[in-house]
């Protein structure tokens, strides 16, 4: 099937869609092939000052808004992301490069999330506290504030979703700063919303160059809430802006995911899930397993099985159904994967298979095949930073001890797996392992209804389930006599 990039690249602010003209622009390029989808305009400091005006506008209108208005918008959109999934997703593909199944996926996902948050709004309950009579004390909740979200390219459907049904479920307005790579795809979850009846003064989405895009925003004394998902080193830039203004923070930042697989694991069911989970938006997933902690019985076997798996997936273009792991999302991922196999067989790694660039009919897109280092030493640098990209780590490990001590050892702590059939060591190892996220004998540790978020260097707060919405909205007592 032929797909076509049909969406328009603009900016929208208070209505009203903005084009290139008078403006910079970012070329939006197609991963599998190199070429140009479009050009993107890139806000100037009076578009940003103008969205903040909307925002000021838009959360005084939202918040006085009922449950039931919010509620009928999120529903609204999550039927139209249903409805419109298969253009969504194709755009999704071109702009980033992930099979168009993984980009249905994704559709999917936001539409739950909508649809989740649309029951959920009806339940932001406070309380009344036991007072004398002729007294009266409450807790409420109320929404903290216009919002300015930022998001990376990696979910380009599913994290925009995410900052904007937080922020239009909680009653607050929105700023929604994008990935320049991967725009059309959260233009398309906008206009499901705006479809849908939301006001056009409570969302704005803008584009620019993210350092100046960041400070400008969070300059101003409307945002009083900065929520991201990123890399640290970005993340704890954007605290330390958000500081000056005590603006409160959700940080979704990067991690390194330990796996811990136990001798009495059920083998062929962990690498069922592993290997689709690894490779998955070809490894360009904040919670992909990483270091794979297998113990020394069954080691050999599992790096043999594994690397054998890997070999087989097909890569190519996204669009093709064919194929199971697209390109890499931009020239700079190829390139850092070649730079951390280089320097993991220097020190003494050894590659099972993958360990190059290809994949594809193309030569301009940015291909690298499924990787897996097998007796990778510690010292490896991509033992201690996150990779990002196709490449799985393979160490052995004799106790319960040493594989705790091995999946905490880094300052990540996002998402954490784990394959054992022991009843109680899988209780230990949900208490002793310090992550944000722990899947014991499952790879699923996400949902509409779940938070999503990490500890340590992996960020704090939550996306998804109640504590997402909460996340959006601030604790007030009112004391009567």
């Amino acid at each position: 099937m032929a797909h076509d990039y049909r969406t328009a690249l603009n900016l929208y602010i208070d209505g009203e869609r903005l084009t290139v003209a008078g403006r910079s622009v970012h070329r939006v390029i197609n991963p599998a092939t190199g070429d140009t989808l479009a050009e993107l305009p890139l806000a100037t400091a009076q578009d940003l000052d103008r969205a903040l005006d909307t925002a000021a506008r838009g959360y005084r209108l939202w918040r006085a808004r009922p449950a039931h208005d919010r509620s009928r918008v999120l529903a609204g959109a999550s039927q139209l992301l249903r409805q419109r999934i298969d253009q969504i997703a194709a755009v999704a593909t071109m702009e980033q490069g992930k099979p168009l199944v993984e980009a249905k996926a994704e559709v999917n996902m936001a539409a739950n999330l909508f649809e989740f948050y649309a029951a959920e709004v009806h339940r932001l309950y406070g309380r009344v506290l036991v007072r004398p009579a002729g007294t009266l004390s409450r807790v409420m909740k109320e929404p903290v504030g216009p919002v300015a979200a930022f998001c990376p390219w990696n979910f380009p459907l599913g994290n925009p979703a995410r900052k904007l049904g937080a922020a239009i479920g909680a009653g607050c307005s929105i700023i929604l700063k994008p990935a320049e790579e991967a725009p059309g795809s959260a233009i398309e979850v906008l206009n499901c919303l705006l479809d849908a009846g939301l006001p056009k003064e409570v969302a704005s989405c803008v584009f620019g160059v993210p350092d100046q895009v960041s400070r400008h925003l969070l300059a101003s004394p409307i945002i009083r809430k900065v929520s991201f998902t990123g890399s640290v080193a970005v993340g704890k830039h954007l605290m330390k802006l958000a500081a000056d203004g005590a603006k409160r923070t959700t940080m979704e930042l990067g991690g390194h995911g330990p796996v811990l697989v136990f001798d009495d694991a059920d083998v062929d069911r962990a690498l069922d899930l592993l290997v689709a989970h690894k490779f998955r938006n070809a490894g360009q997933v904040c919670i992909s397993p990483t270091r794979f902690h297998v113990q020394e019985g069954i080691y050999e076997r599992f790096v043999k099985e594994f690397s054998a798996r890997a070999a087989k997936l097909a890569v190519g273009n996204g669009l093709e159904a064919q194929h199971q792991m697209g390109p890499m999302a931009n020239p700079r991922r190829p390139d850092a994967i070649e730079g951390f196999v280089a320097n993991a067989l220097k020190v003494g790694a050894r590659i099972a298979t993958g360990g190059e660039r290809g994949g594809g009919t193309n030569d301009n897109g940015f291909f690298f095949r499924p990787t897996v280092l097998a007796d990778v030493p510690l010292e490896a640098r991509v033992m201690n930073e996150e990779p990002f990209g196709p490449i799985a780590l393979m160490r052995p490990f004799k106790t319960f001890d040493d594989a705790i001590e091995q999946a905490n050892r880094l300052p990540f702590g996002l998402a954490a797996y784990c394959f054992t059939e022991n009843g109680r060591r899988a209780l230990l190892l949900g208490d002793a392992i310090e992550s944000g996220m722990i899947g014991i004998n499952t790879t699923v540790v996400a949902g509409a209804d779940s938070p999503f978020g990490g500890v340590k260097d992996s960020g704090h707060g939550s996306e998804d389930g109640p504590e997402g919405l909460r996340a959006c909205m601030v604790t007030k007592a009112i004391h009567q006599a």
